[in-house]
């Protein structure tokens, strides 16, 4: 159960982390304009988007237009536009590998397999994360570049837009989201025996087996002679003592 709590938190929390990178690229908010003139009635807000450019008067009119053409962006706006929508399918991508090798899923049998794909899942949430971490730094770095230059004009001077922060929150959830689902289920070998692993492959008993070996005749001594206790070692057949020798005449 602790293993499958992982996994759907870190899928929440990469989920969240997925819906700020769709928000971050969709709002025109990623750099900011404030310009208020001596008369407030002549104050304006103009938003610089991946997208679009939207100018918010004082009177609350706004009027956005679409860009048309990539070359009127900044260069890290045209950076940013590609990896913002990269970061989206490979996060998009490793969400859905994610349910494939959920252990709550009959996807697939094996339990080290699913570890696997979840592993997969993860690393590209992880790199999704990289990826719109890297264009939302990149452009802070120049807006405040650009608004600490005394060269720049006051009224052409721009702050970090929503966007900026939303991209920092997402590119962290998807960090998180990414390293939970990395580490919730490593893949190990079956060990027999331990509470949690699978049980010992049982083998079914044919029964008794007759045994093919052959029995010869054994051979043994003979039954030794019992002693008699009489305390004498003469033989019972008396042996007669042979007669004198009488030479003979050559």
């Amino acid at each position: 159960m602790g293993k499958i709590g992982k996994e759907i938190a870190g899928q929440v929390i990469s989920f969240i982390g997925l819906v700020g990178v769709a928000v971050t690229c969709g709002i025109p908010m990623w750099r900011v304009t404030s310009f208020i003139g001596a008369n407030i009635v002549t104050g304006q807000i103009v938003w610089d988007g991946l997208w679009m450019n939207c100018v918010m008067q004082s009177t609350g009119q706004m009027q956005c237009r679409l860009n048309e053409s990539v070359m009127r962006l900044t260069p890290d706006l045209q950076a940013a536009r590609a990896l913002v929508i990269i970061s989206l399918v490979f996060g998009f991508i490793g969400f859905l590998i994610t349910f494939i090798g959920a252990k709550c899923t009959s996807c697939l049998k094996r339990d080290s397999s699913k570890a696997k794909v979840v592993i997969i899942g993860g690393c590209l949430i992880i790199l999704a994360a990289i990826l719109i971490l890297i264009p939302v730094c990149w452009s802070s770095a120049i807006t405040i570049a650009d608004f600490q230059n005394p060269l720049t004009l006051e009224t052409q001077r721009r702050e970090i837009g929503a966007s900026i922060y939303i991209g920092w929150a997402a590119a962290l959830l998807l960090l998180v989201g990414g390293i939970i689902l990395t580490t919730s289920c490593p893949p190990q070998k079956p060990t027999y025996g331990y509470p949690g692993y699978t049980p010992a492959p049982m083998y079914p008993y044919a029964g008794p087996v007759p045994n093919p070996a052959t029995y010869g005749p054994v051979y043994a001594p003979p039954p030794s002679r019992p002693y008699s206790g009489t305390g004498t070692y003469v033989p019972n057949k008396p042996y007669a003592v042979p007669g004198t020798y009488t030479p003979a005449r050559y």
